[in-house]
């Protein structure tokens, strides 16, 4: 009994065994991404599609394959992906180099998965190349009526065209596109650069203007604040300027009158000073107008001339650096105006209180300069009297003593009038002499009698006759006294 059981469980176990690998060896599953497809003997389903193409299909479940009797195949659903590189010419004639990457599959549906096994069943890795030509060709027959523009804009069109003219195709393949997207358009003659390059201008300038804007608004609020601390220190310099005029002059009132002229000649250099200051003041603002917004006018004018596309940006960023420029020469000037103006105060207040001092000073020494000049005036006056008195002796005396005068004045240029007389000689180169020895003994004594003839002329003028009474008194000695007289006369 116990050896039957053994049996029976043995023969059952086998039998289990048996059972289970021919259920394995007949048994198909298909897995969720794969279609069963099944042919041979009765190898058919209820619809009429599979009774017209002859074979079997499976998704999602379990079916018996009789070995020897029938086959099953595996047909993959799952997505494949394949890359597109296509070598085309736009319509504008420009070469351009398109890259892309097509998503696809099997279809689901029973049709679809008839047509794809019939194509593809033993050669599923093939896939790939046919979906590559298949959208190879009509890219380029699409792009070719695009132009470079549509291409980059309007990608969306180009992939819409492109699934659209395929759809057909990939029908009787059995196939569905799940995603057709262009990666990458390019160009070897650089059309793409060059049309983005006026937009990249464009945004560049909007960038630019916007940042000189801001430096514009930032350079505004630091002149203000430069010229209300301008301002400010004006005032305190004004103010210490005030205060140090009135110590100056208190000071100088209790010293003394304090030096005038100094004073005076101080105002007058204060006045060039400040003349000089705003000469600097305007100079430096002629000098701001030519090296600063001149310049960048001429900058601004070049930079249109050379580029178009940078024109809207450049002349924006110059009209913001010459508004820049003019406000801080205009804060500067007004900074050199204030300072030139506090210290022209300060200066005029300083000399104020020395002009005071001075003037005082130019007082007390006028009354001094006047005292000195009248005690020169008495002095020389009394000199001036005293010249007089003796040129009154000395007349006088002549008076009384005209002959003793006369002689002793000839007798002290007794040698000076017989040079003069022998003076007639010598402008001759040649003499002759008729008389001999005599004649010029008498050449010479009448030469030397010349100073008897002075003395008579002198005696007469002293007595107050008149050179004609001189004249018509008749010849002197040797007949020279005329000759005498009317040389006196001559030199009266």
């Amino acid at each position: 009994m116990p050896s039957e059981i053994l049996v029976v469980g043995g023969v059952a176990i086998v039998a289990l065994i048996v059972l289970t690998m021919l259920f394995k060896a007949i048994w198909r599953v298909a897995e969720p991404n794969e279609a069963l497809i099944i042919s041979g003997l009765g190898a058919h389903t209820r619809n009429e599609l599979a009774d017209s193409l002859g074979f079997k299909i499976v998704t999602g479940k379990g079916t018996a394959v009789l070995p020897g009797f029938q086959t099953s195949r595996r047909l993959r659903l799952d997505s494949r992906a394949t890359n597109l590189q296509v070598n085309c010419v736009t319509q504008q004639g420009i070469p351009v180099q398109v890259r892309g990457v097509i998503i696809y599959k099997v279809g689901d549906d029973f049709t679809s998965i008839a047509n794809a096994a019939r194509r593809f069943l033993d050669q599923q890795d093939s896939m790939n190349g046919a979906i590559h030509e298949l959208f190879t060709g009509h890219l380029r027959s699409i792009i070719g009526n695009l132009t470079v523009e549509d291409l980059i804009l309007n990608r969306e069109r180009l992939t819409s065209e492109t699934r659209s003219s395929a759809a057909d195709e990939m029908s009787k393949l059995g196939l569905v596109v799940d995603s057709l997207q262009i990666q990458e358009i390019e160009d070897e003659t650089g059309y793409i650069t060059n049309l983005g390059k006026p937009h990249a201008a464009k945004i560049a300038a909007s960038a630019r203007i916007a940042e000189a804007q801001r430096d514009q608004e930032a350079t505004e609020a630091e002149q203000i604040a430069a010229a209300n601390k301008a301002a400010a220190w004006r005032d305190a310099q004004i103010k210490q300027a005030s205060y140090q005029a009135e110590i100056d002059e208190a000071q100088a009132r209790s010293r003394q009158s304090g030096p005038l002229s100094e004073a005076t000649a101080r105002q007058e250099v204060v006045v060039q000073e400040t003349r000089t200051a705003e000469l600097e003041a305007q100079l430096s603002e002629q000098r701001l107008q030519s090296q600063v917004r001149k310049p960048a006018d001429a900058k601004a004018y070049e930079t249109v001339t050379l580029s178009q596309a940078e024109r809207d940006a450049r002349i924006a960023q110059a009209e913001a650096e010459a508004k820049e420029t003019e406000l801080r020469a205009v804060a500067q000037a007004s900074q050199v105006k204030q300072a030139a103006a506090a210290d022209a105060e300060s200066v005029r207040l300083r000399g104020e209180a020395a002009a005071a001092a001075t003037r005082a000073t130019g007082l007390s020494e006028a009354e001094a300069a006047k005292a000195r000049g009248l005690a020169e005036a008495e002095a020389a006056k009394a000199r001036g009297l005293a010249e007089a008195e003796a040129i009154r002796a000395r007349s006088e005396a002549l008076r009384e003593n005209q002959e003793a005068v006369i002689a002793q004045q000839l007798a002290e240029n007794w040698p000076q009038i017989v040079e003069a007389g022998a003076k007639a000689f010598g402008n001759v180169d040649h003499m002759v002499v008729l008389n001999g020895a005599q004649g010029i003994e008498e050449m010479l004594a009448k030469a030397l009698t010349l100073g008897g003839t002075g003395l008579g002329l002198a005696r007469t003028l002293l007595a107050g006759g008149s050179p004609a009474a001189v004249q018509q008194g008749g010849a002197s000695v040797n007949g020279a006294e005329p000759t005498t007289k009317n040389a006196v006369d001559a030199a009266s």
